[in-house]
């Protein structure tokens, strides 16, 4: 499958605003936007017009790259989340905090949800004691999901465990570094995601 294989940290100017794609870099005066907080290439400083429709657009491109999605699929989930009762927005929210890589990445056990995503497809967890290696697996209330033993002391589960009480995590969801554990208790309400997201504004998008 096609993926982005730029600088990511392009992809948080052109957004001008940070999408935590590199992990503590982010929090770090490293951070590129820190010192450029406007859109690369040579025309960056300049002012454009924003049109209701780019303003759709750009919140669409910075959801679809915080949650590291493409557009096929992430038109598949507002399909989806649009079927559902409730509201479409908050549905689309739900849906992309559902997913596997991302509640590995919320709970802590990796620094950014690509590493999350590169740890899901190499098979280092079990769901329900069930090998899972993909990343976009939806999980629901009362799933335990573990690192698989044998990948227990490796390198990054090492380091989530020293790091643990640094991330702040979702109520929904709970981490047990010391066992290799996640549970998931319920699935997460509007105010308990995070991501900064005008979700009305790509349901706009797609409503057109």
């Amino acid at each position: 499958m096609a993926r982005y294989t730029g600088a990511d940290c392009k992809r948080c100017r052109r957004e001008k605003t940070k999408l935590y794609l590199k992990g503590s870099k982010c929090d770090s005066g490293k951070c590129p936007i820190e010192k450029r907080p406007y859109p690369p290439g040579q025309h960056g400083r300049n002012r454009t017009k924003e049109s209701e429709y780019l303003l759709q657009k750009r919140e669409k491109q910075k959801c679809a790259r915080i949650y590291g999605i493409l557009e096929k699929q992430f038109r598949g989930y507002y399909e989806e989340a649009h079927r559902k009762t409730g509201k479409t927005g908050e549905n689309l929210l739900l849906i992309l905090e559902t997913r596997l890589d991302n509640v590995v990445f919320r709970a802590g056990f990796a620094k950014s949800r690509d590493m999350s995503r590169q740890l899901v497809r190499h098979g280092h967890f079990t769901v329900n004691g069930k090998k899972v290696d993909i990343p976009s697996f939806r999980v629901t209330p009362s799933d335990i999901i573990e690192i698989a033993p044998d990948s227990r002391e490796a390198i990054p589960f090492q380091v989530a465990r020293a790091e643990h009480g640094e991330k702040l995590v979702p109520a929904w969801i709970e981490a047990i570094p010391s066992r290799s554990r996640i549970l998931v208790h319920n699935m997460p309400v509007r105010a308990q995601i995070d991501t900064a997201v005008q979700e009305q504004l790509i349901v706009e998008l797609y409503s057109r």
